[in-house]
C-alpha cells in the first residue's frame, strides 16, 4: 500500500482550520486541476457527504467514509460505482487538523491507496504522488490564510 503524506503549519487557530476544512465545496480553490465541485443528493458535510469534483478531462466522487468532528476527514476517491481512479486499486485521501498552541494548526495530508502494477506502480508513481500531496497541503495553507483562490484551472464558479 503506497502513503503519499505531507504536513505542514496553518497560520489560523484549530476552529478556523476546521471551519474550512468541513466546508466541502471549496476543494476547487486549492486543489490543481479542478474546475469545479457538485455536491450529490444528501448530507453535505459529515458521515455519507459525496462530491463530484470536476476536471478538464472528466470528473473524480469523493464520498467521506471517516469524520472526526473538529479533527479530520478520509474522503473515498472514485468514478460512480466504478471503483478507484486508474492507477488504483483503491483509494483514499486523509486530511487531520491538530492544535499547534493558541493560533496554529498542523496540516497532516495524506493519499493512501494499493496501486495497479504492485510495488513496481508504487516506484514508478510514489513521487509524483508525494509532490501531488505536497502541492495540495501548500496551496490549501494559502488559501485558508488568505482566502485567494490558489487553483489557475477553477473560475470560481
Amino acid at each position: 500500500m503506497l502513503s503519499a503524506r505531507h504536513e505542514l503549519i496553518l497560520d489560523l487557530p484549530h476552529a478556523a482550520a476546521w471551519a474550512r476544512l468541513r466546508d466541502l465545496s471549496l476543494a476547487p480553490h486549492y486543489v490543481p486541476g479542478l474546475t469545479g465541485c457538485d455536491f450529490h443528493p444528501g448530507p453535505r458535510e459529515g458521515l455519507g457527504a459525496s462530491r463530484r469534483v470536476h476536471m478538464k478531462r472528466g470528473f473524480l466522487d469523493e464520498s467521506v467514509v471517516d469524520w472526526h468532528e473538529g479533527q479530520g476527514l478520509v474522503l473515498r476517491l472514485h468514478r460512480a460505482e466504478q471503483g478507484p481512479p486508474f492507477p488504483f486499486r483503491q483509494a483514499s485521501f486523509r486530511y487531520a487538523l491538530l492544535p499547534e498552541g493558541d493560533a496554529r494548526t498542523r496540516l497532516v495530508l495524506s493519499l493512501d491507496g494499493d496501486l495497479r502494477g504492485g510495488r513496481l506502480g508504487e516506484w514508478l508513481l510514489a513521487g509524483a504522488l508525494r509532490r501531488t500531496v505536497a502541492k495540495i497541503a501548500v496551496n490549501l495553507k494559502a488559501f485558508y490564510e488568505t482566502g485567494k483562490t490558489q487553483n489557475a484551472s477553477f473560475s470560481g464558479r
